[in-house]
């Protein structure tokens, strides 16, 4: 009897991924070009960053009316002269460089319709707060020429966290007056090319007979 033939298996064609439009040859089986190959490298080098994108820290920037801003000024130098009295004896300098502190974070946190109550609200604050570390006792007149003696020799840090808020308000007014020119000059320039662009629009064509 005769032996069924057997047929050796076929190789199986070996898959591959294809190659993108620019790898790619010709549609007449030409080569593809050494340029085509180098993109194609490139694209596979390229790989999308592991983790996301990190966040950037953004510190808190609360905008504060102008009664609010007095408030907290206010509210912040009386915390400030109580401390003072019970933990340094009304100690002046502790005083001084948290009134600095406080009337900078007053002057930054105020919102930009209200810039001008900073300045006039740091010097009252600082004239309230003292109040606890003045050194007049007795009646209304001793207490009163205390202060005015407590403030006389505080004078230097009345001055500076003054001219520290009315610094800060300044450069913030500066800058919001150069960010409403700039908002004014680019609508300014869109407005132009949109008249120039109409002007230059050609007009319906008339039909002749």
């Amino acid at each position: 009897m005769e032996q069924p033939r057997t047929r050796p298996p076929q190789a199986r064609p070996r898959r591959t991924a294809p190659l993108p439009p620019q790898a790619q040859g010709d549609q007449d089986g030409a080569a593809p070009s050494a340029e085509s190959a180098t993109v194609y490298r490139a694209a596979r080098s390229v790989r999308p960053p592991v983790g996301g994108t990190r966040r950037s820290f953004r510190f808190p920037n609360p905008r504060l009316t102008g009664r609010g801003s007095g408030l907290f000024c206010i509210a912040a130098m009386l915390v400030v002269g109580f401390l003072d009295r019970l933990l340094f004896g009304g100690s002046g300098a502790f005083f001084g460089v948290l009134f600095l502190l406080v009337g900078g974070l007053t002057a930054v946190w105020v919102r930009n319709a209200d810039l001008v109550t900073a300045p006039v609200v740091v010097p009252i604050a600082f004239a309230v707060g003292i109040v606890p570390i003045s050194e007049g006792t007795g009646g209304f007149g001793q207490q009163f020429m205390g202060l005015a003696t407590t403030l006389a020799m505080n004078a230097i840090w009345l001055y500076g966290g003054t001219l520290v808020a009315g610094v800060l308000v300044t450069v913030r007014k500066l800058r919001l007056m150069a960010r409403r020119a700039a908002v004014r000059r680019a609508a300014g320039r869109q407005q132009a090319s949109g008249a120039k662009s109409s002007s230059q629009a050609p007009g319906p064509r008339r039909s002749t007979a």
